[in-house]
C-alpha cells in the first residue's frame, strides 16, 4: 500500500471513529474520476455546524501534527486545517458548513485505489464543482480530464443547479460560460445556460 494510501486511512478511521461525516476532494478525488497522476497530499471536505469550529479544530490537533505554527487560528480564519499524517504526508482539512459542502459530503461513496484501501471521495459532478469555482488554470485541465474520462455518466444539469449559485456569490459569472466552453467541446454542443440545459442540433 502506498503512503498516501496510508495516510488517507489514517485519517478516514480517525474520522470515522468520531462519527463525523466527511468525504476526500482534491487530487485523490481526481485520480478516481479523472487522469490518473502523481498527488503527493490529501484534501478532506468536514463537515462541521457553524459555531462548532474550535471543538473539531482542537480535537484534530490532538491527533495530528500542524503544518504550521498558528494552525488552530489560520483554520478558523480560514476554514482549512493545515495537518500531516503519521506517515508525512500534507492534509488540508476544509472546514465545511454550506448547504453545497454538506450535499456534496452526503453524496460521497467509496472507491477502491488499492486492495484493503477503500476511501470515501465526493462525485465526479461535486468535484467539478468545487474545480470550477477554484477556476485556476490547473483546476480547468483537471475538469477537461473528468469529462473526457466519465462522458455522458456525467449529470450535467445537477453540476449546473449548484455550480451557478455559487458563481453569482462569488460575484463571478464568467466561470459558468468558460464551463460551458468545456461542455459544449465534450457533449456536442450541450448548452448549460440554456432553460433545464439542452443539447443543441
Amino acid at each position: 500500500m502506498n503512503l498516501l494510501c496510508e495516510a488517507g486511512l489514517e485519517m478516514q478511521t480517525f474520522i470515522h471513529n468520531q462519527k463525523w461525516k466527511f468525504c476526500f476532494i482534491g487530487g485523490i478525488a481526481l485520480i478516481r474520476w479523472g487522469e490518473i497522476r502523481m498527488t503527493r497530499d490529501l484534501d478532506i471536505s468536514l463537515s462541521v455546524d457553524f459555531g462548532d469550529e474550535k471543538k473539531y479544530i482542537q480535537k484534530l490537533l490532538e491527533h495530528f501534527r500542524p503544518r504550521i505554527s498558528d494552525a488552530f487560528q489560520f483554520a478558523l480564519d480560514n476554514r482549512v486545517l493545515l495537518l500531516e499524517s503519521s506517515n508525512k504526508i500534507p492534509v488540508d482539512i476544509a472546514i465545511a458548513g454550506f448547504p453545497f459542502e454538506q450535499e456534496m459530503i452526503d453524496r460521497g461513496s467509496f472507491f477502491l485505489f488499492q486492495p484493503e484501501c477503500a476511501l470515501i471521495t465526493c462525485t465526479a459532478e461535486d468535484l467539478i464543482v468545487l474545480k470550477a469555482f477554484a477556476s485556476r488554470n490547473k483546476d480547468w485541465f483537471d475538469i477537461e480530464s473528468i469529462l473526457d474520462k466519465q462522458g455522458l455518466m456525467i449529470d450535467l444539469n445537477y453540476i449546473k443547479s449548484r455550480l451557478l449559485p455559487l458563481c453569482e456569490l462569488k460575484e463571478e459569472p464568467e466561470i459558468m460560460e468558460k464551463l460551458n466552453q468545456y461542455l459544449k467541446t465534450s457533449y456536442h454542443d450541450y448548452d448549460i445556460n440554456a432553460q433545464g440545459g439542452q443539447y443543441v442540433i
